[in-house]
């Protein structure tokens, strides 16, 4: 006897999830006999239907043979109103009317059943179906319960830990309970549970994807309650947040179809084609004579017509959709449909939903990036309402993950309380956590970038479970600890023409977080991945920290020279940081600025940040400079860094040409290592001048360019932090910063480096000639530099971090 004993039909009426209440739509639109034929056709020996607290659906099949009449009657306990669901199997129409009756108070309904000898199973027992489920609770359902439903819909990991219960549970674990809670059990031995399976499916796509197989030889005749003793197993495809948001696109797409007489265009549009083999159950022909003509004819008429140019959602779906199924046969392919197993059709459709949300998400990208390079307001606006009806198409996956994170803290708790034994891996990943950490940045030639790179490094090393989360659009060789997710699009900014914006697959990077059980996300960055990062951690429910590296309105500032896009590009980077639950600030002047913008200082904390003490050493120190004829003595002025307008380059070359011109006899060498949008400009600005451009470097030939320097020069007013600044005065150099930004309290003023007025190539001048002038305060000042390096070593800043990202989620 095989029967999927949790199926809805058209007479769940009221929706749970907000998508379906939104477009009107009920909870199933699968008719009752539809529902008959796909159980028997995939199997199952017995039907019924267990529609929310009605039974119409299961009498309108009550007179075909192996079926009988269920419900799944809501409930709650008194408590606290908590909802439970319990599934009342085999049943008469008057027993339905009693129990509609008394099912407002879950200990008299379970009377009732054992008054009544009503086979009855506890739905989705760790599922809170308003939120109000305790671990108190669940300890009564097992003094009330004795079979439990392994749930075809829901997380599997609520299933897992369910088993775990039951198999665990023993006489004297429920003695102690029915003492603690004044609760009798009704039946006999209460420690020995019985799981049993139901689909729990609404939209006729996932029937007998879990079902029940009562053991043994039995008449179709034969009655529920017979069987309470008989021996069951339960067969489970473990369902996905796929499997869900499946179901709620076959959902919703059946009800328009119904609502709008749909099928009547299934023969002569493609679309409508396509929708019907991937979100209903209808068996799927091959289209005669008439519909190929037909099919043959609309391709022609799509072929020649133009990509839509507006901001039109519907007009982008449309176009968008049918290129796919154009570009993609395997789409409209009866054959490929009907040989898919239970599972790969939502894996297909999560696909295919992917493809277009990243299609029109560039289109709209690019639109929203061209208003505001142009800074046209009122067009920004438009494109920013279509773009986010975006989001409506995506809901059900939104949903769908949002449901599947749902109870894990419940579950932790339960797991705790039953003192319940785990597999090792997930012990480590359930008591620690797992923290995937989102940049734009990564592969980028800047501090924050190379911060990045170490502490992945040290993650790897270490073993702590850290994933860092990038998108570029390069071939990348893998790295471990890194994901490196292939963008949906590239921007690049006409103001900065070597610098990017990569779209990133929002729903791939959703996926993945969950599937490797990520607990934490931290952001470096505000950019497409960051927003990303956001909304991952707010559909997962996990808690978000992030990281202000870079004075993001103050370089747009330099680079457009308008207020209007540096005061709005504050506004987005503090609603931005105003949603971290915490703030990891590289400077207190930077805590500072961000408290005075009117962010929570109690939000922001001053991280530590460290130094690799090993590869930025003076003893690397190896007259490099021969390359580039640049003798052991010459004086070199060393800077590091992006080259670009932000940077204050043009004021470092002021300075250094008056110090050129008033120490003709000194025999110098400002050296530049970096690459950017203002290298050209400032290698021409620097003709006549005894300069050094080395491009990029990294590794061993940066650490010997620091250590076979003499002064470093970071002229920079808008750096939050100015990693190079400490690799530097590791490499034992003295170092010369602004008095704005993070750069100057990195340093011991006068001890360690000098601190000029930001933007003064005067005061910038007169610094470089002190030291230029005078080796033994050099020397001194770069031993000093060392000394002080040598109490920031990268591996504790990073431990320290850790602990702040543990503490961010646990909400100390």
């Amino acid at each position: 006897m095989q029967i999927d004993l949790h199926v809805h039909s058209k007479y769940s009426r009221r929706p749970a999830q907000w998508i379906l209440k939104k477009i009107g739509c009920p909870e199933s639109f699968s008719e009752p006999l539809a529902i008959y034929e796909i159980a028997k056709a995939r199997g199952m020996t017995h039907v019924t239907i267990t529609d929310h607290n009605c039974i119409d659906g299961a009498l309108e099949i009550a007179h075909l043979p192996g079926t009988f009449i269920s419900a799944e009657v809501t409930s709650y306990f008194p408590e606290n109103g908590c909802k439970a669901h319990v599934l009342a199997l085999d049943i008469t129409e008057s027993q339905h009317v009693e129990i509609q009756r008394i099912r407002k108070n879950i200990y008299d309904l379970t009377a009732y059943f054992h008054e009544q000898d009503i086979f009855n199973i506890i739905a989705h027992p760790l599922y809170a179906v308003n939120d109000r489920l305790t671990v108190d609770l669940v300890e009564r359902m097992l003094l009330l319960f004795r079979n439990f439903e392994l749930n075809g819909a829901r997380n599997n990991r609520e299933n897992q830990t369910l088993k775990s219960i039951l198999n665990h549970l023993s006489a004297e674990h429920v003695e102690r309970l029915a003492e603690k809670h004044g609760i009798t059990p009704a039946f006999a031995n209460p420690h020995l549970k019985r799981l049993l399976g139901g689909s729990d499916d609404h939209s006729s796509l996932n029937i007998a994807r879990t079902y029940t197989r009562f053991l043994g030889e039995h008449d179709h005749a034969v009655s529920l309650s017979s069987l309470q003793e008989c021996r069951v197993g339960v067969h489970v495809t473990a369902p996905t947040p796929q499997t869900m948001a499946h179901n709620l696109y076959g959902i919703a797409w059946q009800f328009y179809r119904n609502r709008f007489n749909l099928a009547r265009y299934a023969g002569t549009d493609p679309l409508v084609k396509f929708l019907d083999r991937f979100l209903t159950h209808n068996p799927d022909v091959a289209p005669n004579m008439i519909e190929r003509v037909c099919l043959s004819l609309s391709a022609r008429k799509r072929k020649q017509a133009d990509s839509p140019l507006s901001d039109s959602l519907t007009a982008l779906l449309r176009h968008e959709i049918q290129a796919l199924i154009d570009e993609n046969p395997t789409y409209a392919s009866v054959d490929n449909q009907r040989s898919r197993a239970i599972g790969q059709n939502e894996q297909h459709w999560f696909q295919f939903v992917d493809t277009l949300s990243s299609r029109v998400m560039v289109h709209f990208g690019n639109h929203l990036l061209d208003h505001l390079s142009g800074a046209n307001v009122f067009n920004l606006f438009h494109t920013l309402g279509s773009a986010g009806g975006l989001a409506t198409l995506l809901a059900p996956y939104f949903v769908a993950f949002s449901q599947f994170s749902r109870g894990r803290r419940l579950g932790e708790q339960i797991v705790k309380q039953f003192a319940l034994s785990t597999s090792r891996g997930d012990n480590k990943r359930r008591k620690g956590i797992h923290v995937a950490h989102f940049t734009d940045t990564f592969y980028d030639v800047n501090g924050v970038a190379l911060t990045l790179r170490q502490q992945v490094r040290l993650a790897v090393a270490r073993g702590y479970p850290y994933t860092l989360i990038t998108c570029d659009d390069r071939r990348r060789a893998p790295e471990s600890g890194v994901k490196n997710f292939t963008p949906i699009g590239a921007y690049r900014l006409p103001e900065y023409e070597q610098q990017k914006i990569c779209y990133p697959p929002l729903l791939e990077m959703l996926d993945y977080c969950h599937r490797i059980g990520v607990t934490h996300i931290h952001t470096a960055t505000p950019g497409p991945v960051g927003l990303a990062a956001l909304a991952v951690s707010r559909i997962l429910d996990l808690p978000i920290s992030g990281t202000y590296h870079t004075a993001i309105p103050q370089y747009v500032h330099l680079l457009t020279d308008s207020d209007f896009m540096a005061d709005l590009t504050w506004k987005f980077v503090l609603w931005y940081y105003d949603q971290m639950t915490l703030i990891h600030a590289p400077s207190q002047s930077t805590k500072d600025e961000l408290t005075a913008k009117g962010i929570n200082a109690a939000k922001i904390r001053v991280y530590p940040r460290g130094i690799d003490l090993e590869r930025f050493h003076p003893c690397k120190r190896n007259g490099i400079f021969k390359q580039w004829n640049c003798s052991e003595n010459t004086t070199k002025l060393l800077y590091v860094g992006r080259v670009s307008k932000e940077k204050n380059l043009s004021r470092l070359l002021d300075a250094y040409r008056r110090l050129v011109q008033t120490q003709p006899r000194t025999d110098m060498r400002l050296i530049v290592v970096g690459d950017g949008p203002y290298l050209d400009q400032m290698q021409q600005a620097s003709t006549g001048l005894p300069c050094i451009f080395t491009g990029c470097l990294s590794g061993e030939a940066l650490a010997a360019v620091y250590a076979s320097s003499d002064i470093f020069v970071f002229p920079s007013a808008t750096d939050t932090f100015g990693n190079a600044v400490l690799e530097a005065q590791a490499s034992g150099l003295p170092v010369i910063v602004t008095d704005q930004g993070g750069p100057c309290e990195n340093i011991i003023k006068g001890k360690t480096g000098l601190v000029v007025k930001a933007g003064c190539a005067e005061s910038l001048f007169d610094a470089m000639s002190v030291l230029v002038n005078d080796p033994s305060r050099r020397a001194m000042m770069g031993q000093c530099s060392r000394k002080e390096m040598q109490q920031r070593s990268f591996q504790a800043a990073f431990d320290q971090t850790w602990d702040i990202f543990g503490q961010a989620s646990t909400g100390n």
